[in-house]
Protein backbone atom coordinates (compact mmCIF):
# COMPACT_ATOMS: atom_id res chain seq x y z
CA UNK A 1 0.00 0.00 0.00
CA UNK A 2 1.24 3.56 -1.02
CA UNK A 3 2.25 5.29 2.37
CA UNK A 4 1.29 8.63 0.80
CA UNK A 5 -1.99 8.42 -0.37
CA UNK A 6 -4.25 9.39 2.25
CA UNK A 7 -7.80 8.18 1.19
CA UNK A 8 -6.54 4.80 0.19
CA UNK A 9 -5.03 3.84 3.64
CA UNK A 10 -7.72 5.74 5.20
CA UNK A 11 -10.23 3.76 3.67
CA UNK A 12 -8.47 0.48 4.19
CA UNK A 13 -8.18 0.95 7.53
CA UNK A 14 -11.88 1.98 8.01
CA UNK A 15 -12.58 -1.31 5.89
CA UNK A 16 -10.69 -3.10 8.93
CA UNK A 17 -12.31 -1.73 11.63
CA UNK A 18 -16.06 -1.97 10.09
CA UNK A 19 -15.27 -5.63 9.63
CA UNK A 20 -14.61 -5.79 13.27
CA UNK A 21 -18.01 -4.18 13.58
CA UNK A 22 -19.36 -6.27 11.63
CA UNK A 23 -18.34 -9.48 13.60
CA UNK A 24 -19.79 -7.91 16.54
CA UNK A 25 -23.21 -7.60 15.00
CA UNK A 26 -23.30 -10.99 13.62
CA UNK A 27 -22.44 -12.34 17.03
CA UNK A 28 -25.56 -10.05 18.21
CA UNK A 29 -27.46 -12.07 15.61
CA UNK A 30 -28.04 -8.89 13.48
CA UNK A 31 -27.77 -9.68 10.29
CA UNK A 32 -29.64 -7.38 7.73
CA UNK A 33 -27.31 -4.00 8.57
CA UNK A 34 -24.50 -5.66 9.23
CA UNK A 35 -24.44 -7.38 6.02
CA UNK A 36 -25.52 -3.72 4.33
CA UNK A 37 -22.72 -1.87 6.38
CA UNK A 38 -19.86 -4.27 5.55
CA UNK A 39 -20.64 -3.73 1.49
CA UNK A 40 -20.56 -0.22 1.57
CA UNK A 41 -17.67 0.02 3.91
CA UNK A 42 -15.58 -2.22 1.98
CA UNK A 43 -17.03 -1.12 -1.40
CA UNK A 44 -15.22 2.27 -0.52
CA UNK A 45 -11.61 1.92 -0.66
CA UNK A 46 -12.17 -0.96 -3.71
CA UNK A 47 -13.73 1.47 -5.29
CA UNK A 48 -10.85 4.28 -4.46
CA UNK A 49 -8.13 1.52 -6.43
CA UNK A 50 -10.44 0.90 -9.16
CA UNK A 51 -10.12 4.86 -9.69
CA UNK A 52 -6.59 5.41 -9.11
CA UNK A 53 -6.69 2.63 -11.92
CA UNK A 54 -8.90 4.12 -13.77
CA UNK A 55 -8.04 4.63 -18.07
CA UNK A 56 -8.53 8.55 -18.28
CA UNK A 57 -9.74 11.53 -15.75
CA UNK A 58 -12.87 10.47 -16.80
CA UNK A 59 -13.23 7.13 -15.89
CA UNK A 60 -11.48 8.15 -12.47
CA UNK A 61 -14.05 10.68 -11.56
CA UNK A 62 -16.65 8.15 -12.32
CA UNK A 63 -15.23 5.87 -9.89
CA UNK A 64 -14.60 8.27 -7.18
CA UNK A 65 -17.77 9.12 -7.30
CA UNK A 66 -18.75 5.58 -6.92
CA UNK A 67 -16.62 5.63 -3.49
CA UNK A 68 -18.49 8.62 -2.69
CA UNK A 69 -21.85 7.16 -2.83
CA UNK A 70 -20.75 4.09 -1.10
CA UNK A 71 -19.44 6.06 1.50
CA UNK A 72 -22.86 7.81 1.74
CA UNK A 73 -24.72 4.95 2.35
CA UNK A 74 -22.47 3.80 4.95
CA UNK A 75 -23.06 6.58 6.86
CA UNK A 76 -26.99 5.83 6.74
CA UNK A 77 -26.08 2.20 8.00
CA UNK A 78 -24.16 3.67 10.83
CA UNK A 79 -26.12 6.75 11.80
CA UNK A 80 -29.03 3.61 11.86
CA UNK A 81 -27.07 1.95 14.05
CA UNK A 82 -26.61 4.93 16.70
CA UNK A 83 -29.94 6.08 16.57
CA UNK A 84 -31.09 2.24 17.25
CA UNK A 85 -28.27 1.50 20.37
CA UNK A 86 -28.54 -1.81 18.49
CA UNK A 87 -24.82 -2.06 19.64
CA UNK A 88 -22.74 -1.34 22.70
CA UNK A 89 -20.08 -0.06 20.33
CA UNK A 90 -19.19 3.70 20.16
CA UNK A 91 -20.85 4.16 17.10
CA UNK A 92 -19.49 7.71 17.03
CA UNK A 93 -16.04 6.86 15.91
CA UNK A 94 -17.11 5.42 12.63
CA UNK A 95 -19.36 8.32 12.00
CA UNK A 96 -16.22 10.70 12.68
CA UNK A 97 -14.14 8.42 10.15
CA UNK A 98 -16.89 8.19 7.72
CA UNK A 99 -16.88 11.99 7.77
CA UNK A 100 -13.79 12.65 6.95
CA UNK A 101 -13.55 10.18 4.07
CA UNK A 102 -16.56 12.05 2.62
CA UNK A 103 -14.94 15.11 3.13
CA UNK A 104 -11.68 14.09 1.13
CA UNK A 105 -13.63 12.59 -1.43
CA UNK A 106 -15.56 15.55 -2.23
CA UNK A 107 -12.51 17.62 -2.17
CA UNK A 108 -10.92 15.19 -4.39
CA UNK A 109 -14.19 15.09 -6.93
CA UNK A 110 -13.94 18.58 -6.44
CA UNK A 111 -10.35 18.69 -7.68
CA UNK A 112 -10.52 16.36 -10.64
CA UNK A 113 -13.56 18.23 -11.63
CA UNK A 114 -11.35 21.52 -11.97
CA UNK A 115 -8.26 19.08 -13.70
CA UNK A 116 -10.65 17.65 -16.71
CA UNK A 117 -11.85 21.42 -17.39
CA UNK A 118 -8.49 22.93 -18.02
Amino acid sequence: MEKDNIIRSKTFQFSLNIIELYKQLISKQEFVISKQLLKSATSIGANIREAQAGQSKKDFLAKIYIAFKEANETSYWLELLEKSNFVGTNISSFLAEIDEILKILNKIIQTTKINIEK
